[in-house]
């Protein structure tokens, strides 16, 4: 009796999924290998694309700073309520004790006549023109210390009410100055949206260019690739991560020039905050901020390799 024959051995077929896997993992490792062969042309348009993710980045990160800065000025305003000269001091004072218990209201102190007088005589100057006097011109007030973090109209809504209230005469919220800061802070935030735009706009040039020069140190070999059959999407692979690469290495440079500028200026910061009586501090990029610029990077890589690619391998044909 005959052995039967061994089956033979078939190898291994790959999918599509793992075809496609290895096409990918290759492209990326050889894009990476040519970017390190060359590695000062590779940094200097790293650098050129990481100043200008920097300058839109730098701008929001200090825009972010002065809006924290505000909040805490927010903090301080005071709303004077003025009483009437028949209100005594007992009912400004049970007054006072209403009003801290309001909801939107964070402290309530009543002020006397008197002591108005003598904060006005010590912080004034004028105290031998004040005892010429013969009676006190000064109201009783309540300062009123509204919510932290309450909004604007919640704010002027709490300041008209406080107003009606039969025992005053007159109430007024210094707010005008935070009022000129936020509009300010809107205004800067507008125009580095734009400045965004118009840098995004310069990064895929910048990206698009260094793409094509690449398309055409490339042409001989894309030529002989188009002349085998191989597909437009395996010949633009190379190019669309290595517009990725570009991006990332430029989203990383941002980060690191917005972090350096930074801790330059922490110290002159905290000093100027310091002439102010505060504890504010610059602080630099977050880590939601980091990853937006990382992926503003990404992104405008890939688009403009994209966009470089699909403009130029067009018009490049195999010589028949």
């Amino acid at each position: 009796m005959s052995a039967r024959p061994s089956p033979r051995r078939v190898a291994h077929q790959p999918g599509w999924l793992e075809r496609t896997l290895q096409d990918h993992s290759r492209a990326i490792g050889n894009t990476l290998g040519a970017l390190m062969r060359r590695p000062v042309g590779t940094l200097l348009t790293a650098f050129v694309i990481g100043i200008t993710l920097a300058l839109p980045a730098g701008l929001n990160t200090l825009v972010a700073n002065l809006g924290r800065a505000s909040d805490g000025l927010q903090d301080s305003l005071r709303a004077s309520l003025f009483l009437k000269d028949e209100v005594d001091a007992d009912r400004g004072q049970q007054l006072a004790r209403d009003l801290s218990r309001r909801p939107g209201v964070a402290a309530a102190r009543y002020i006397s006549r008197d002591q108005a007088l003598e904060e006005f005589r010590s912080f004034s100057g004028f105290g031998e023109a004040l005892d010429l006097l013969k009676d006190n011109p000064l109201p009783a007030t309540i300062v009123v210390t509204p919510a932290a973090k309450q909004p604007q109209a919640a704010t002027e809504a709490l300041l008209k009410d406080l107003a009606a209230l039969p025992e005053v005469a007159q109430a007024k919220l210094d707010e005008k100055w935070l009022q000129r800061l936020y509009a300010i802070l809107a205004l800067v935030q507008r125009a580095v949206l734009l400045i965004a735009g118009a840098l995004a706009l310069a990064v895929l040039i910048v990206i698009g260019n260094t793409i094509r020069l690449d398309i055409e140190n490339r042409r001989d070999e894309i030529e002989v690739m188009k002349l085998i059959g191989a597909p437009s999407s395996y010949i633009r692979r190379p190019f669309l991560y290595t517009g990725l690469w570009y991006g990332l290495t430029g989203g990383v440079v941002a980060c690191l020039l917005v972090e350096a500028g930074v801790l330059a200026l922490v110290q002159p910061a905290r000093q100027l905050a310091g002439l102010y009586d505060s504890q504010a501090t610059l602080h630099g990029l977050s880590f939601d901020a980091g990853l937006l610029v990382l992926a503003a990077g990404l992104g405008l890589g890939w688009i403009g390799a994209f966009w470089s690619v699909s403009r130029h391998l067009r018009h490049i044909e195999p010589a028949l």
